[in-house]
Protein backbone atom coordinates (compact mmCIF):
# COMPACT_ATOMS: atom_id res chain seq x y z
CA UNK A 1 0.00 0.00 0.00
CA UNK A 2 0.73 3.50 -0.90
CA UNK A 3 2.83 4.93 2.24
CA UNK A 4 0.73 8.13 1.78
CA UNK A 5 -2.85 6.65 1.78
CA UNK A 6 -1.73 4.48 4.40
CA UNK A 7 -0.94 7.54 6.54
CA UNK A 8 -4.29 8.94 5.44
CA UNK A 9 -6.50 5.91 5.65
CA UNK A 10 -4.97 5.63 9.88
CA UNK A 11 -5.94 9.24 10.06
CA UNK A 12 -9.83 9.15 9.22
CA UNK A 13 -10.44 5.43 11.11
CA UNK A 14 -11.75 7.19 13.67
CA UNK A 15 -13.92 9.84 11.92
CA UNK A 16 -15.88 11.59 14.64
CA UNK A 17 -12.84 12.25 16.75
CA UNK A 18 -10.88 12.66 14.24
CA UNK A 19 -13.10 15.58 12.55
CA UNK A 20 -13.88 17.05 16.33
CA UNK A 21 -9.91 17.44 16.38
CA UNK A 22 -9.34 19.16 13.11
CA UNK A 23 -12.34 21.47 14.12
CA UNK A 24 -10.81 22.49 17.10
CA UNK A 25 -7.22 23.07 14.96
CA UNK A 26 -9.01 24.90 12.41
CA UNK A 27 -10.34 27.14 14.71
CA UNK A 28 -7.29 27.88 16.49
CA UNK A 29 -5.47 28.92 13.18
CA UNK A 30 -8.62 30.72 12.17
CA UNK A 31 -7.62 33.15 14.95
CA UNK A 32 -4.28 32.67 14.75
CA UNK A 33 -4.70 34.12 11.31
CA UNK A 34 -7.32 37.00 12.07
CA UNK A 35 -5.50 38.63 15.81
CA UNK A 36 -2.04 38.95 13.92
CA UNK A 37 -3.85 40.58 10.83
CA UNK A 38 -5.14 42.91 13.57
CA UNK A 39 -1.75 43.35 15.36
CA UNK A 40 -0.38 43.93 12.17
CA UNK A 41 -2.66 46.84 11.18
CA UNK A 42 -1.73 48.52 14.28
CA UNK A 43 1.67 48.18 13.23
CA UNK A 44 1.80 49.30 10.14
CA UNK A 45 -0.74 52.50 10.68
CA UNK A 46 2.35 53.51 13.08
CA UNK A 47 4.79 52.61 10.49
CA UNK A 48 2.97 55.01 7.58
CA UNK A 49 2.22 58.19 9.47
CA UNK A 50 4.10 61.65 9.13
CA UNK A 51 7.30 62.07 10.85
CA UNK A 52 6.87 65.60 10.69
CA UNK A 53 3.75 65.82 12.02
CA UNK A 54 2.62 66.39 15.82
CA UNK A 55 -0.73 65.62 17.56
CA UNK A 56 -1.67 67.96 20.03
CA UNK A 57 -4.41 66.22 21.81
CA UNK A 58 -6.24 66.90 25.58
CA UNK A 59 -3.71 65.77 28.37
CA UNK A 60 -5.84 63.34 30.27
CA UNK A 61 -8.45 61.96 27.84
CA UNK A 62 -9.18 61.88 24.05
CA UNK A 63 -12.81 62.55 25.14
CA UNK A 64 -11.92 66.32 26.56
CA UNK A 65 -12.43 68.91 23.64
CA UNK A 66 -9.39 71.89 23.63
CA UNK A 67 -10.61 75.05 22.99
CA UNK A 68 -10.53 76.45 19.32
CA UNK A 69 -8.51 79.30 20.50
CA UNK A 70 -5.35 76.93 21.26
CA UNK A 71 -4.47 77.21 17.30
CA UNK A 72 -3.27 80.39 17.08
CA UNK A 73 -1.13 79.91 20.63
CA UNK A 74 0.40 76.63 19.07
CA UNK A 75 1.53 78.70 16.00
CA UNK A 76 3.19 81.25 17.94
CA UNK A 77 5.06 78.33 19.34
CA UNK A 78 9.15 77.91 17.45
CA UNK A 79 9.44 75.29 15.60
CA UNK A 80 5.78 75.20 14.45
CA UNK A 81 5.20 75.57 10.41
CA UNK A 82 1.83 74.72 9.82
CA UNK A 83 -1.67 73.31 11.69
CA UNK A 84 -5.20 71.87 11.48
CA UNK A 85 -7.55 70.92 13.41
CA UNK A 86 -9.80 67.99 13.33
CA UNK A 87 -12.77 66.38 15.39
CA UNK A 88 -14.02 63.07 15.64
CA UNK A 89 -17.60 63.24 14.90
CA UNK A 90 -18.95 60.21 15.63
CA UNK A 91 -22.50 59.55 14.31
CA UNK A 92 -23.67 56.75 11.87
CA UNK A 93 -24.64 56.59 8.44
CA UNK A 94 -28.17 54.27 8.01
CA UNK A 95 -27.26 51.66 9.89
CA UNK A 96 -24.29 51.32 12.85
CA UNK A 97 -23.11 48.88 11.23
CA UNK A 98 -21.89 51.16 8.62
CA UNK A 99 -18.80 52.45 9.90
CA UNK A 100 -15.90 55.21 9.11
CA UNK A 101 -14.66 58.10 10.51
CA UNK A 102 -15.97 61.45 10.37
CA UNK A 103 -13.55 64.65 10.58
CA UNK A 104 -15.59 68.29 10.53
CA UNK A 105 -12.33 69.97 9.24
CA UNK A 106 -11.14 73.35 7.70
CA UNK A 107 -10.72 72.16 4.02
CA UNK A 108 -7.70 74.08 2.74
CA UNK A 109 -6.28 73.59 6.31
CA UNK A 110 -6.36 69.69 6.15
CA UNK A 111 -5.52 69.07 2.46
CA UNK A 112 -2.31 71.58 3.09
CA UNK A 113 -1.39 69.65 6.59
CA UNK A 114 -1.94 66.36 4.49
CA UNK A 115 -0.39 66.79 1.57
CA UNK A 116 -0.47 62.87 0.65
CA UNK A 117 -3.65 63.20 -0.11
CA UNK A 118 -4.91 63.57 -3.84
CA UNK A 119 -7.57 65.82 -4.64
CA UNK A 120 -8.41 67.68 -7.88
CA UNK A 121 -8.12 71.33 -7.33
CA UNK A 122 -11.54 72.44 -8.68
CA UNK A 123 -12.76 69.64 -5.74
CA UNK A 124 -10.92 71.51 -3.12
CA UNK A 125 -12.48 74.75 -4.22
CA UNK A 126 -15.97 73.48 -3.96
CA UNK A 127 -15.70 72.12 -0.78
CA UNK A 128 -14.17 74.92 0.75
CA UNK A 129 -17.30 76.84 -0.97
CA UNK A 130 -20.14 74.92 -0.12
CA UNK A 131 -21.30 75.07 3.13
CA UNK A 132 -22.34 71.46 3.79
CA UNK A 133 -19.84 69.94 1.54
CA UNK A 134 -18.15 66.47 1.91
CA UNK A 135 -15.30 64.74 0.13
CA UNK A 136 -14.65 60.91 0.75
CA UNK A 137 -11.91 58.67 -0.26
CA UNK A 138 -12.44 56.97 -3.56
CA UNK A 139 -12.76 53.95 -2.09
CA UNK A 140 -15.12 55.05 0.11
CA UNK A 141 -17.44 56.46 -2.70
CA UNK A 142 -16.88 53.19 -4.71
CA UNK A 143 -18.08 51.07 -1.70
CA UNK A 144 -21.42 52.90 -0.97
CA UNK A 145 -22.38 53.81 -4.50
CA UNK A 146 -22.05 57.58 -4.13
CA UNK A 147 -21.81 60.13 -6.47
CA UNK A 148 -21.22 63.75 -6.99
CA UNK A 149 -23.72 65.61 -6.05
CA UNK A 150 -25.35 62.94 -3.53
CA UNK A 151 -27.03 63.97 -0.47
CA UNK A 152 -25.55 61.72 2.22
CA UNK A 153 -27.40 61.95 5.89
CA UNK A 154 -25.03 61.20 8.52
CA UNK A 155 -27.52 60.72 12.59
CA UNK A 156 -24.99 62.36 15.29
CA UNK A 157 -24.66 61.00 18.54
CA UNK A 158 -22.08 63.37 19.79
CA UNK A 159 -22.46 66.67 17.63
CA UNK A 160 -25.99 67.20 17.88
CA UNK A 161 -27.46 70.68 16.33
CA UNK A 162 -29.00 73.34 19.22
CA UNK A 163 -32.60 72.50 18.30
CA UNK A 164 -31.92 68.94 18.95
CA UNK A 165 -31.53 67.95 15.86
CA UNK A 166 -29.50 64.68 15.23
CA UNK A 167 -29.97 64.58 11.53
CA UNK A 168 -27.04 65.84 9.37
CA UNK A 169 -26.84 66.28 5.85
CA UNK A 170 -23.78 66.77 3.21
CA UNK A 171 -23.30 67.00 -0.02
CA UNK A 172 -20.79 65.24 -1.74
CA UNK A 173 -18.68 67.59 -3.84
CA UNK A 174 -15.25 65.83 -4.22
CA UNK A 175 -13.29 62.56 -4.37
CA UNK A 176 -9.97 62.00 -2.99
CA UNK A 177 -7.03 59.54 -3.16
CA UNK A 178 -5.14 58.16 -0.03
CA UNK A 179 -2.34 55.86 1.08
CA UNK A 180 -3.59 52.57 2.17
CA UNK A 181 -2.58 51.75 5.91
CA UNK A 182 -3.71 55.01 8.12
CA UNK A 183 -7.22 56.69 9.00
CA UNK A 184 -6.57 59.02 5.97
CA UNK A 185 -7.68 56.06 3.61
CA UNK A 186 -11.33 56.13 5.27
CA UNK A 187 -12.16 59.09 6.56
CA UNK A 188 -15.15 61.05 5.64
CA UNK A 189 -14.06 64.94 5.61
CA UNK A 190 -16.78 67.72 6.18
CA UNK A 191 -16.85 71.65 7.17
CA UNK A 192 -16.01 72.60 10.70
CA UNK A 193 -17.89 76.11 10.45
CA UNK A 194 -21.15 74.26 9.02
CA UNK A 195 -21.04 71.92 12.63
CA UNK A 196 -20.13 74.95 14.97
CA UNK A 197 -22.19 77.19 13.81
CA UNK A 198 -25.23 74.77 14.79
CA UNK A 199 -24.49 73.48 17.93
CA UNK A 200 -24.43 74.83 21.04
CA UNK A 201 -22.01 75.06 24.26
CA UNK A 202 -20.37 72.82 25.34
CA UNK A 203 -18.78 71.87 22.45
CA UNK A 204 -19.15 74.96 20.12
CA UNK A 205 -15.98 75.97 19.12
CA UNK A 206 -13.78 73.10 20.67
CA UNK A 207 -12.03 70.39 18.55
CA UNK A 208 -11.08 66.90 19.20
CA UNK A 209 -7.15 67.75 18.69
CA UNK A 210 -4.69 69.49 16.70
CA UNK A 211 -2.29 68.30 13.65
CA UNK A 212 1.02 70.28 13.58
CA UNK A 213 3.67 70.64 11.09
CA UNK A 214 7.32 71.19 12.72
CA UNK A 215 9.63 72.59 10.62
CA UNK A 216 12.45 70.35 11.41
CA UNK A 217 11.34 66.60 12.68
CA UNK A 218 14.57 66.21 14.37
CA UNK A 219 12.90 68.89 16.50
CA UNK A 220 10.04 67.34 16.95
CA UNK A 221 10.43 66.31 20.74
CA UNK A 222 11.62 69.78 21.84
CA UNK A 223 8.26 71.44 19.95
CA UNK A 224 6.21 69.12 21.52
CA UNK A 225 7.41 69.93 24.94
CA UNK A 226 7.11 73.75 23.97
CA UNK A 227 3.64 73.08 22.89
CA UNK A 228 2.55 71.43 26.22
CA UNK A 229 4.52 73.79 28.34
CA UNK A 230 2.22 76.73 26.93
CA UNK A 231 -0.89 75.07 28.04
CA UNK A 232 0.83 73.38 31.66
CA UNK A 233 -1.23 75.68 33.70
CA UNK A 234 -4.32 76.36 31.64
CA UNK A 235 -7.57 74.98 31.86
CA UNK A 236 -7.09 72.75 28.73
CA UNK A 237 -3.25 71.09 29.31
CA UNK A 238 -2.26 69.01 26.36
CA UNK A 239 0.03 66.11 25.17
CA UNK A 240 1.96 66.76 22.10
CA UNK A 241 3.66 63.46 20.44
CA UNK A 242 4.57 62.59 16.90
CA UNK A 243 1.86 61.19 15.13
CA UNK A 244 3.64 57.68 15.32
CA UNK A 245 3.04 58.35 19.28
CA UNK A 246 -0.32 59.45 19.37
CA UNK A 247 -1.27 55.89 17.28
CA UNK A 248 0.34 54.19 19.54
CA UNK A 249 -1.15 55.99 22.82
CA UNK A 250 -4.87 55.97 21.21
CA UNK A 251 -4.24 52.33 20.64
CA UNK A 252 -2.84 51.58 24.62
CA UNK A 253 -6.07 53.29 25.48
CA UNK A 254 -7.81 50.13 24.55
CA UNK A 255 -5.08 47.94 26.07
CA UNK A 256 -1.65 46.64 24.73
CA UNK A 257 -3.34 45.06 21.88
CA UNK A 258 -0.02 42.99 21.08
CA UNK A 259 0.32 41.31 24.32
CA UNK A 260 -4.03 40.90 24.45
CA UNK A 261 -3.64 38.71 21.47
CA UNK A 262 -0.36 37.43 22.25
CA UNK A 263 -1.93 35.69 25.60
CA UNK A 264 -5.24 34.39 24.20
CA UNK A 265 -3.26 32.99 21.59
CA UNK A 266 -0.92 31.50 23.87
CA UNK A 267 -4.41 30.03 25.98
CA UNK A 268 -6.23 28.38 22.46
CA UNK A 269 -2.01 27.12 21.55
CA UNK A 270 -1.96 25.51 24.88
CA UNK A 271 -5.29 23.83 24.98
CA UNK A 272 -4.95 22.87 21.10
CA UNK A 273 -1.74 21.16 22.48
CA UNK A 274 -3.07 19.04 24.84
CA UNK A 275 -6.28 18.07 22.77
CA UNK A 276 -4.38 17.23 19.62
CA UNK A 277 -1.83 15.68 22.08
CA UNK A 278 -4.98 13.01 23.77
CA UNK A 279 -6.19 12.14 20.29
CA UNK A 280 -2.73 10.98 18.60
CA UNK A 281 -1.53 9.48 22.39
CA UNK A 282 -4.96 7.72 22.43
CA UNK A 283 -5.10 6.65 18.38
CA UNK A 284 -1.43 5.70 18.68
CA UNK A 285 -2.46 2.99 21.91
CA UNK A 286 -5.57 1.61 19.36
CA UNK A 287 -3.28 0.85 16.80
CA UNK A 288 -0.33 -0.90 19.12
CA UNK A 289 -0.87 -4.50 17.43
CA UNK A 290 -1.48 -3.21 13.78
CA UNK A 291 1.79 -1.12 14.13
CA UNK A 292 3.83 -4.52 14.98
CA UNK A 293 1.79 -6.38 12.10
CA UNK A 294 3.83 -3.69 10.13
CA UNK A 295 7.05 -4.12 11.55
CA UNK A 296 6.34 -8.20 11.02
CA UNK A 297 5.45 -7.49 7.22
CA UNK A 298 8.96 -5.78 7.29
CA UNK A 299 8.67 -2.18 7.89
CA UNK A 300 11.50 -0.50 9.47
CA UNK A 301 11.12 0.83 12.86
CA UNK A 302 11.87 4.48 11.24
CA UNK A 303 9.58 3.88 8.74
CA UNK A 304 6.61 2.99 11.25
CA UNK A 305 7.66 5.91 13.30
CA UNK A 306 7.65 8.26 10.33
CA UNK A 307 3.84 7.06 9.65
CA UNK A 308 3.03 7.99 12.99
CA UNK A 309 4.73 11.20 12.98
CA UNK A 310 3.29 12.48 9.15
CA UNK A 311 -0.29 11.22 10.49
CA UNK A 312 0.43 14.23 13.43
CA UNK A 313 1.74 16.38 10.86
CA UNK A 314 -1.19 15.59 8.80
CA UNK A 315 -4.13 16.48 11.01
CA UNK A 316 -2.02 19.66 12.29
CA UNK A 317 -1.18 21.35 8.55
CA UNK A 318 -5.17 20.16 7.02
CA UNK A 319 -6.78 21.97 9.99
CA UNK A 320 -4.21 24.89 10.21
CA UNK A 321 -4.39 25.46 5.81
CA UNK A 322 -8.23 24.86 6.32
CA UNK A 323 -8.07 27.76 9.41
CA UNK A 324 -5.44 30.43 7.41
CA UNK A 325 -8.26 29.41 4.20
CA UNK A 326 -11.45 30.47 5.87
CA UNK A 327 -9.14 33.37 7.47
CA UNK A 328 -8.74 34.88 4.00
CA UNK A 329 -12.09 34.32 3.05
CA UNK A 330 -13.37 36.49 6.54
CA UNK A 331 -10.70 39.36 6.49
CA UNK A 332 -12.01 40.02 2.70
CA UNK A 333 -15.61 40.12 3.60
CA UNK A 334 -14.61 42.51 6.57
CA UNK A 335 -12.09 44.58 5.70
CA UNK A 336 -14.14 47.42 4.66
CA UNK A 337 -15.47 47.79 7.84
CA UNK A 338 -11.98 46.69 9.44
CA UNK A 339 -10.07 49.31 7.41
CA UNK A 340 -12.30 52.37 9.14
CA UNK A 341 -10.67 51.57 11.83
CA UNK A 342 -7.64 50.62 11.68
CA UNK A 343 -6.12 51.11 7.95
CA UNK A 344 -5.36 48.37 5.96
CA UNK A 345 -6.81 45.23 7.26
CA UNK A 346 -5.18 42.38 4.36
CA UNK A 347 -3.68 38.64 5.83
CA UNK A 348 -0.18 38.94 4.40
CA UNK A 349 1.46 36.12 2.94
CA UNK A 350 4.14 36.71 6.07
CA UNK A 351 0.95 35.56 8.43
CA UNK A 352 -0.25 32.65 6.26
CA UNK A 353 3.43 31.61 5.64
CA UNK A 354 4.25 31.58 9.86
CA UNK A 355 1.04 30.10 10.37
CA UNK A 356 1.75 27.29 8.44
CA UNK A 357 5.21 26.75 9.90
CA UNK A 358 3.15 26.79 13.42
CA UNK A 359 0.97 24.02 11.88
CA UNK A 360 3.50 21.80 11.06
CA UNK A 361 5.36 22.47 13.88
CA UNK A 362 2.31 21.95 16.21
CA UNK A 363 1.80 18.37 14.30
CA UNK A 364 6.04 17.79 15.22
CA UNK A 365 5.49 18.15 18.98
CA UNK A 366 2.59 16.55 19.02
CA UNK A 367 3.57 13.41 17.10
CA UNK A 368 6.97 13.24 18.52
CA UNK A 369 6.00 10.95 21.78
CA UNK A 370 3.91 8.48 19.86
CA UNK A 371 6.41 8.46 17.32
CA UNK A 372 9.20 7.38 19.58
CA UNK A 373 7.05 5.19 21.41
CA UNK A 374 6.51 3.50 17.58
CA UNK A 375 9.90 2.95 16.93
CA UNK A 376 10.52 1.53 20.16
CA UNK A 377 7.68 -1.19 20.46
CA UNK A 378 8.49 -4.81 20.28
CA UNK A 379 6.71 -7.00 18.29
CA UNK A 380 6.40 -9.93 20.50
CA UNK A 381 5.07 -7.72 22.72
CA UNK A 382 2.62 -5.50 20.61
CA UNK A 383 0.71 -8.49 19.57
CA UNK A 384 0.19 -9.31 22.85
CA UNK A 385 -1.71 -5.95 23.73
Amino acid sequence: MNKVALVWSNLFRRKVRTFLTLFSVLVAFLLFALLRTIVSSFEGGVELVGVDRLNVSPKYSIIDPLPLSHMNEILSVEGVSGIAQQSWFGGSYQDPINFFPKFPVQPRQYFDMYSELIIDPAQLDEFERNRIGAVVPVTMAEQYEWEIGDRIPIEGDIYIKADGNKLWEFELVGVYEAPDGTFLSSAFLFQYDYINEAISEPLKSTVSWFTVRVENPDEAAEVASRIDAKFENSRNPTRSATEAEFTRQFASQLGDIGLMMNAILSAVFFTILLLTGNTMSQAFRERIPELAVLKTFGFSDLTVSVLVLAESILLCSLGGALGIGLAVLISDAIAPQVEALLGTFVLSPAIIGSGMLLAVLLGVVVGLVPAIGAKRLQIVDALRE
